[in-house]
């Protein structure tokens, strides 16, 4: 589906398959070790004989014990880094890396030697026009994502007024500055110059984020901050300082190379990677550092073949494309979950997934009683299964988020307690309520990210390839005619779908009546609700009403296998009708589910206006199948991955469904859902 893991130049032959280390970093780090071992290198505590290597953290204190040892036994010294792209929160607060450039050359902030990663830049062709496109994908993606090395920077918090000069502070003494050709007296250089430069700007310092959680000190103290000068020390998006700057003033942060992504030409004080291909202004030239790249040039190399990337759900290694899928899945969550939530509505079977998916960053609180949920939620957020919103729901200023499950859920049926793969979040509305405007509704107007519509195409592929829908659920079909077949798929007659969005139509019956009225002469196959079919859920029509109106009663029956079957389907609001678009099939809506209104289906429900119209009342641009399925399976679920039990993109998701590799429900679940079809006429007892 995605571009798999790619080569690394030079790096043949150059690398010791076993590596040995020397201190206890390797030893506690076993997400480091993993990548190593997945990578072809496996670590070792020890010393190394003559056909290995000698492993070291870049160029870390305790790197010098391993140089010596190297040295001593004259085996190669393979330098380790973080890649470009860490993770969620710095190291110093324990999050694993995604990513490591593994060097045996040297090490990318070291200017005193080439290292791997500067010999690619100076010597690769880096003119594959494919190449070219991911990176500049890449660029842009991780710009809409605002995605950095470290990301706990808010969204919400506004970076200062436009048209100021920014300058980068870093960790004081990071490697980076002391093997970069710098001191800490360049800041203090690079500071004068800014203002020299611009001496009617605002200069903006932006504090290291280490500096702001104070696990390390900077080189700007809030003594620097006077006249026009002020000190950043909130966690402000770093693409969002970028878009606000006149200029760009650096030593060697990754700051730097950012600013270059975003479109700046920065002013660079010391050696980092990214000085000397004609993308800065160097105060410190490296002169073997000659040649003239682009942006997207310097971004294939640092972001696409210089970094080993590591999927942490299918626990292997990836490209970078698939590792920013995960970042996005990680930084949703982190960023919708980070001040936690208090939960409302929320059936007991559920909360266990519920808290597994939105409780990793702080636990959610269940409380059903709407005054006490509010008075717990403070500094919190609050999530309400949708539907179950109360009426008399008390002020507040908290972000509310109604809960349902995705498109891609699982392999079996929710009323048979299986536990989602897949939840939306909707701070709008939700999908299926067109009484107002949703989330999705949003998505699917706006533009997708960067490279999403290719990713979308991709992932419906992969669904029809694989026979993918919402459950998953398997069976033989009947026989069927010969002829026009038209797929009519019953639903739940109580289910919020049907009460929100459905028009006149509102019962199986009557839709199957409409659909034989308006195809006298077609093959009808009626597939009943899997819910409705286990007696768990109302919706059941008689044998006696069935006869004349459906030739074909597919009881049971695979819904992908009978979508694959027909050339129509007509629906009220079924998720059936979105399935078989993404197949090709033509489907008529009598109601107004998520997909309907957009030009993508024949429509004789009501469909909102908004969804035609914009408010000037001019006709809005019809999204294509590829950009309803960015919005339906992309942007707008959340993913969990019970396997690696984190967050996780569409694209694991699938692969679980595809495999089965999935735990299978506790056996409480189990009992509770025989008891379910046992009591089905007492449904309310546990719908509540």
């Amino acid at each position: 589906m995605a571009p798999q893991p790619d080569e690394k130049p030079f790096a043949a032959g150059e690398i010791p398959r076993r590596l040995f280390f020397l201190n206890a970093g390797f030893l506690r780090d076993r997400r480091l070790r993993r990548i190593m071992d997945l990578a072809g290198h496996p670590l070792h505590l020890g010393l190394p004989s003559p056909d290995d290597g000698v492993a070291v953290w870049g160029r870390s204190p305790y790197a010098a014990r391993g140089e010596r040892v190297a040295a001593a036994r004259k085996v190669p010294l393979v330098r380790i880094e973080d890649a470009f792209l860490r993770s969620i929160q710095p190291g110093r607060i324990g999050d694993p890396p995604l990513g490591v450039l593994i060097d045996p050359l040297g090490v990318h902030f070291d200017s005193s030697a080439p290292s791997l990663l500067e010999r690619m830049l100076a010597q690769l062709p880096l003119d594959d026009s494919h190449l070219l496109a991911r990176a500049r994908d890449g660029m842009a993606r991780i710009r809409a994502l605002h995605l950095s090395k470290y990301n706990i920077h808010d969204l919400a918090l506004p970076p200062p007024p436009p048209g100021y000069v920014l300058v980068v502070d870093q960790t004081h003494g990071d490697a980076s500055i002391r093997h970069g050709g710098a001191s800490a007296a360049s800041f203090a250089t690079m500071l004068a110059a800014a203002q020299d430069d611009y001496p009617n700007a605002r200069i903006v310092i932006k504090t290291h984020p280490e500096v702001a959680l104070g696990l390390r000190p900077g080189h700007f103290g809030p003594g620097v901050a006077t006249g026009r000068v002020s000190l950043l020390t909130d966690a402000v998006s770093p693409w969002a300082l970028l878009e606000g700057a006149i200029a760009v003033y650096t030593v060697s942060s990754q700051l730097g190379f950012e600013a270059i992504c975003a479109g700046h030409r920065p002013q660079v004080f010391g050696q980092p990677f990214y000085a000397g291909w004609g993308l800065t202004q160097d105060h410190a030239p490296v002169p073997r550092r000659g040649r003239k790249l682009t942006r997207a040039q310097l971004f294939a190399v640092a972001m696409i073949l210089g970094p080993t990337w590591y999927d942490p759900c299918r626990d292997r290694l990836c490209s970078f494309e698939e590792v920013v899928d995960q970042f996005e899945a990680d930084l949703r969550a982190f960023r919708e979950d980070r001040h936690g939530h208090v939960a409302m509505g929320m059936r007991l079977w559920k909360r266990g997934r519920l808290q597994a998916v939105f409780g990793q960053h702080k636990p959610l609180v269940f409380e059903d009683d709407p005054a006490r949920a509010v008075q717990k939620a403070k500094g919190r957020g609050l999530l309400v299964w949708a539907g179950k919103e109360p009426q008399a729901m008390p002020p507040h200023d908290m972000p509310l988020r109604r809960v349902e499950d995705g498109f891609l859920r699982s392999r079996g049926l929710g009323a048979a307690l299986v536990p989602p793969l897949t939840l939306v979040t909707d701070d709008l509305g939700i999908y299926y309520d067109p009484g107002r405007e949703s989330r999705l509704e949003r998505l699917i107007l706006s533009a997708p990210a960067p490279g999403g519509l290719a990713r979308a195409a991709r992932l419906r592929e992969a669904l029809v390839g694989l026979g993918l829908s919402k459950y998953n659920l398997t069976g033989a079909l009947p026989p069927l005619p010969d002829g026009h077949r038209i797929l009519v798929p019953g639903q739940v007659e109580d289910d919020a779908s049907i009460l929100k969005g459905a028009g006149d139509v509102r019962t199986n019956l009557d839709l199957l009546r409409k659909a034989r009225a308006a195809n006298p002469d077609a093959i009808l196959i009626y597939k009943p609700h899997p819910d409705v079919e286990a007696g768990l859920r109302p919706g059941a029509i008689a044998t006696s009403d069935l006869a004349g109106l459906a030739d074909v009663v597919a009881r049971n029956a695979d819904a992908v296998a009978l979508i694959n079957q027909v050339q129509e389907v007509w629906t009220m609001t079924s998720l059936l009708g979105f399935e078989a678009l993404l197949r090709g099939v033509r489907v008529t809506c009598l109601g107004a589910p998520f997909y309907a209104g957009w030009g993508l289906t024949r429509d004789l429900g009501p469909v909102p206006s908004r969804r035609l119209r914009d408010g000037t009342g001019h006709p809005l641009p019809r999204p294509t199948l590829d950009h309803l399925v960015h919005a339906a399976l992309i942007a707008y679920p959340r993913g969990y991955d019970p396997v690696s039990r984190r967050p996780c993109p569409p694209e694991v998701v699938i692969e679980r469904l595809a495999t089965g590799a999935l735990p299978r429900p506790g056996l409480g679940n189990r009992l509770l859902s025989k008891l379910q079809g046992r009591f089905a006429t007492h449904a309310w007892l546990w719908r509540r």
